[in-house]
């Protein structure tokens, strides 16, 4: 590698994991990963730079940091920060131009970003209810994970009411269905609908989410079910469906893209 080029590094500090990316001059991803921080941003960052500095050498970036825990640690070490909605817009606008709408779910965040006739961001509040730790949550309940439901999902029959606008009323619609006997796999495929729903009513309120559709952030990334229920849901067809294989680093990505050189 060049050590006289310049790369562009792009941080993502989201509510549960950092995540990195490192774009060359021509916008291609060189390295990528991203840690769970468990509140220790500092020190999973420079566990993530570590590994990128081992995998490319010593290199030169201009980083920026975005992300919903990002600000603090841009102004706590003088790197450029920049909204979230921007850089998911950017890496869109680069990756995917025809996107309408895009759907992004976080350890404890869910967005809907709207781009056509002007960008309309809506965001959930301060319930966690319908985003990854929702869905860690209700997994615990059925003794497994994230992917256990997923794989449970795969073979679902029926699908049950269940409220995602709160962990704690999920679990009393759950339970009853536990007693009774319900499957393990009807069970994940309803809680993954719940959040569905919630995402769509909760955030939505009514605006259409219709056109090409992005699906962003790491519950949507991992978790192929939770995907097919909202496509199922949105009754989107192949040609409408925007599924970026670093769709859970779009927002790191894109803050590279914004970083002025």
């Amino acid at each position: 590698m060049n050590s006289k080029e310049l790369y562009t590094l792009g941080i993502d500090i989201g509510s549960t994991t950092v995540k990195i990316a490192i774009l060359d001059n021509e916008n291609e991803v060189l390295f990528s990963d991203y840690e769970r921080h468990f509140a220790n941003i500092q020190e999973t960052l420079s566990d993530l730079l570590g590994r990128a500095i081992y995998k490319l050498g010593p290199i030169q970036v201009s980083p920026v940091i975005t992300g919903s825990g990002g600000l603090t640690l841009a102004k706590h070490l003088g790197v450029p920060f920049v909204q979230e909605v921007i850089a998911v817009s950017t890496a869109l606008q680069d990756y995917a131009p025809q996107t309408d709408v895009a759907i992004e779910l976080g350890g404890e965040d869910a967005k809907i970003i709207y781009f056509t006739g002007g960008i309309d961001q809506r965001m959930n509040g301060i319930c966690a209810g319908g985003t990854g730790s929702f869905i860690d949550q209700m997994a615990s309940l059925l003794q497994t994970d994230a992917s256990g439901l997923n794989e449970y999902a795969k073979n679902y029959k029926a699908i049950y009411p269940i409220a995602a606008r709160c962990g704690v009323f999920a679990k009393t619609d759950i339970q009853p269905l536990i007693n009774e006997g319900a499957t393990k796999e009807d069970l994940s495929a309803s809680i993954f609908q719940a959040v569905v729903n919630q995402t769509i009513s909760g955030l939505a309120c009514g605006k259409p989410i219709r056109g090409h559709v992005a699906f962003l952030g790491g519950p949507l990334h991992f978790l192929s079910e939770l995907r097919e229920a909202f496509i199922r849901t949105l009754k989107l067809d192949d040609e409408h469906i925007i599924a970026p294989n670093h769709s859970h680093l779009f927002a790191a990505i894109g803050s590279a893209l914004n970083s002025k050189r």
